[in-house]
């Protein structure tokens, strides 16, 4: 079993940025795959950002590309997501996700999930 922990979120400008973590913790040798969904109020689901174990692979949504950074430190078990120039679209409930398999790409099922960080961006 692997745990995921986030944390990072709260209230910021417009413009503004926030840098999101989150902790993984148990059976780390199944976070092979990691990455950042959210879900703003009455919309579904959405994929953010993924990384793979090397780092040497990441992915953006297009909504984010250019503002987000994901990153990964693999001897803290911990992935980031700095958030820059920030907009009210950005509001959600941001959740780390994780997995040992690396078939599917990064926007698919994920067998570990976080609790969610929330994330408010005011006008």
């Amino acid at each position: 079993q692997v745990q995921l922990v986030e944390s990072g979120g709260g209230l910021v400008q417009v413009g503004g940025s926030l840098r999101l973590s989150c902790a993984a913790s148990g059976r780390t040798s199944s976070t092979n795959v990691m990455a950042w969904f959210r879900q703003a109020p009455g919309k579904e689901r959405e994929f953010v950002s993924g990384i793979y174990r090397s780092g040497g692979s990441t992915v953006y949504a297009d909504s984010v590309k250019g503002r987000f950074a994901i990153s990964r430190d693999n001897a803290k078990n911990t992935v980031y997501l700095q958030m820059n120039s920030l907009k009210p679209e950005d509001t959600a409930v941001y959740y780390c996700a994780a997995d040992s398999d690396y078939r599917g790409g990064y926007n698919r099922e994920y067998r570990y999930w976080g609790q969610g960080t929330h994330v408010t961006v005011s006008s």
